[in-house]
């Protein structure tokens, strides 16, 4: 049920042809989960919480540092030394008080995943590194939560969205590769387009309106301003995918 206060701040959506009250009441019951609270996770939780998601969970065990502040526009010179968990949560509930935040200060690992995204409709990956990527997509496989990944890297950012057992996953693309760990380049641009088009897969995805970025990469470079669509095949011998059709999932 929207109340009047409701359907006169989400009118704009609102009006838009298929989405109406209706798609305004499943983004008000929806759960979202967010993996990190960083450049990405900012321009994620922020449009989300803007447009009105029920309930947005934030998982991420990192401390603000200045070399975040820009990108991570969640987080402000004040912040330098909080839980970055802490300092989005208070922003967000400020932008949105009706909106449930539930940050999660802890390290994403294959022995706590399962309990982060349960009841979860979708998981958002605003991470930096691919090994915390592949738990998060085994953990969407074998729960069977839609998945949405994102990643930047200097001008540079892609995205693609996976629905378990009907599309391509992040391992059918990558196929286990793991590039070495280091601080990498970013300009803050980059995570707040890349993460905006993170959340418009999300509202899309609960709303069930549009074609979602299923096996297809979206790539962006922002030198060039160009956008780049590489088509993503479902491997027949991802171990990811293995993996859940073994268990019976």
């Amino acid at each position: 049920m929207l109340t009047d206060y409701e359907k006169a701040k989400y009118n704009r959506q609102i009006m838009i042809p298929g989405f109406g009250e209706e798609g305004q009441k499943k983004l008000k019951r929806a759960c979202v989960f967010l993996a990190g609270a960083g450049g990405l996770g900012s321009a994620v939780a922020t449009y989300l919480v803007a447009a009105g998601i029920g309930t947005l969970r934030i998982a991420d065990h990192d401390i603000i540092e200045p070399s975040n502040l820009n990108r991570q526009v969640l987080h402000w010179d004040k912040d330098v030394g909080q839980k970055k968990v802490d300092s989005a949560s208070r922003k967000l509930r400020q932008l949105n008080e009706a909106v449930t935040i539930e940050p999660i200060a802890e390290t994403i690992a294959s022995d706590n995943v399962s309990r982060m995204v349960a009841g979860c409709d979708i998981i958002v990956d605003a991470m930096d590194n691919l090994p915390t990527r592949y738990i998060l997509n085994k953990a969407a496989l074998e729960k069977d939560i839609p998945f949405v990944y994102g990643a930047v890297y200097g001008f540079e950012g892609r995205v693609m969205t996976i629905i378990p057992g009907k599309t391509a996953c992040l391992n059918c693309l990558y196929h286990g590769a793991v590039p070495p760990r280091g601080v990498f380049p970013v300009i803050g641009v980059v995570p707040a387009l890349i993460g905006c088009i993170q959340a418009t897969e999300v509202i899309k995805y609960i709303v069930s309106l549009g074609e979602l970025l299923t096996n297809r990469l979206l790539v962006y470079d922002g030198l060039s301003m160009k956008f780049t669509e590489l088509h993503a095949d479902r491997d027949p011998n991802c171990e990811h995918c293995h993996q859940v059709e073994r268990s019976g999932n």
